[in-house]
């Protein structure tokens, strides 16, 4: 791990073995931080978060810049690290990498941003505000993008003037830590550090660590809650947090149904086995066209291919743990159960190369009820639910009838109805005609149970700054 400039072990020798899950073989070991470890990295953060804030902005971009370049030189030894690490297709890692190092040049770029306010007041007065960063972040990331998430969810506090400690997934730890590897000799000491280990015992200590003001987390609706329930039982502390999504992507007939078909299975990321909150994983088809589209969906979706994260042919890799293979499969008999009628797929691949590995065929189903646990729940892995609607308000109440608010798409000819639902559907990220693409510069971030604050946009680097305001008096 990268605590305070140095890298270390576990202060008591524990480690957690992760293995490869496209072969099942073990991959490496890596620390399993303490609260003890987590402390010392918090401690670190909090002193050299006291220097870092007086740094130049220009000085704290050159930095992150200094990060990314290292980053680009060192690509396709941290996709590799997380094909093997994550099970996902190799070329998908290989976006993910120049996606991290997008992210941490896009926030050296912004340093000069966070400027406050003067606001006109009475004769010999002044007043204005001030942005000033909160000192130590704590940031948690998921498994399902190591590398993009442990490069491009440091730069905005950074940049901001923050020190952050970073906990990586228990289950994809390794980019992360190379990460802090090759950043020890870029970034001063304490203003980055990596820390793994479970969240049960190093996630609890990060978010109730009291040195800890600024939180942020990324993965399930279930965690986010329980982390702002631990977060308030030590302070008042400041959470933003990016959760699921059951999102819907909703087909009216006047659409090209060819091109909503390959929409439908490039919305619910296939490539890296439907494991992304964005995942488009309910399709809400009108009836004039359902027949004909969900032919053609299940024609194109039995044809994906698992394979190895080296094969260029395949089309989805491997899920990335047990747990959540098991997860999946036991979503694909409650969806039998329920009266769903599964289409293709669902099944665990047992043969060939393929056999020890967590494989899962893409899986389709159709004549989903939208009250449905398949319908409300999401899975996080290759599984696409299919219902149909009969007017616009249906249509409505389906995409919106669920407690999550994260992405949604509608395809359609008709500019207003493009509009009404660009309006009425309620996520916080909206495709029109479009599927999957995050716009740099533009708010990502969810409503309802999906979320608090937005990402990858200029809102990130202030939501790690507080405001302080400033009256002077000089005219006595």
């Amino acid at each position: 791990m990268l605590i305070d400039g140095k890298l270390r072990p576990a202060s008591d020798g524990a480690v957690i073995d992760t293995p490869n899950p496209a072969t099942g073989r073990s991959l490496a070991t890596f620390p399993d931080a303490s609260a003890t470890d987590v402390d010392d990295a918090v401690v670190a953060a909090a002193a050299a978060a006291e220097s870092w804030r007086r740094v130049a902005p220009g000085e704290r971009s050159a930095v992150l810049t200094a990060l990314a370049d290292v980053v680009a030189a060192h690509a396709d030894e941290f996709a590799r690290i997380d094909a093997d690490d994550n099970g996902s297709l190799l070329r998908e890692m290989r976006r993910d990498v120049d996606m991290a190092v997008f992210y941490l040049r896009y926030y050296a770029g912004l340093t000069l941003q966070m400027h406050g306010d003067t606001v006109p007041s009475e004769p010999g007065t002044l007043t204005y505000s001030v942005r000033r960063p909160y000192g130590v972040v704590g940031r948690l990331i998921p498994f399902n993008h190591p590398l993009m998430f442990a490069a491009s969810k440091i730069a905005a506090p950074i940049a901001a003037g923050n020190a952050v400690v970073i906990k990586p997934s228990e289950y994809t730890s390794l980019s992360a830590l190379r990460l802090g590897e090759l950043a020890a000799d870029i970034v001063p000491p304490g203003v980055l550090n990596v820390v793994t280990g479970t969240g049960a015992q190093a996630g609890d200590a990060l978010v109730a660590h009291p040195l800890v003001r600024r939180l942020a987390f990324t993965g399930s609706a279930a965690t986010g809650r329980a982390i702002q329930r631990r977060a308030a039982e030590v302070g008042v502390k400041t959470v933003t947090l990016e959760l699921g999504g059951k999102n819907p992507l909703v087909v009216f007939p006047d659409a090209d149904l060819d091109t909503v078909v390959a929409a439908a299975v490039r919305g619910m990321n296939f490539t890296w086995q439907g494991q992304s909150c964005g995942s488009l994983s309910r399709v809400v088809v009108h009836r004039d066209v359902h027949d004909a589209f969900v032919e053609r969906l299940v024609a194109k979706v039995g044809a994906l291919r698992p394979g190895l994260p080296d094969d260029p042919d395949a089309d989805t890799g491997a899920i990335v743990n047990r747990g959540q293979l098991d997860k999946v499969l036991s979503y694909v008999r409650l969806g039998q159960d329920e009266g769903s009628r599964l289409c293709t797929g669902g099944d665990r691949v047992t043969d060939g190369a393929l056999g020890d590995g967590l494989f899962v065929r893409p899986a389709v189903f159709d004549g989903v009820d939208p009250g449905s646990r398949l319908a409300q729940e999401e899975i996080f892995g290759p599984v696409l639910a299919v219902m149909p609607f009969g007017d616009a308000e249906e249509a409505l109440r389906i995409a919106n009838g669920v407690s999550l608010g994260l992405t949604a798409s509608v395809f359609t000819r008709d500019l207003a109805t493009a509009h009404r639902f660009a309006d009425e559907l309620e996520a916080g990220y909206v495709w029109v005609n479009e599927v999957g693409r995050h716009v740099p510069g533009t708010p990502f971030g969810g409503v309802k149970d999906s979320g608090i604050g937005r990402e990858e946009d200029v809102d990130e680097l202030l939501s790690y700054t507080q405001l302080k305001n400033v009256h002077i008096n000089y005219g006595r």
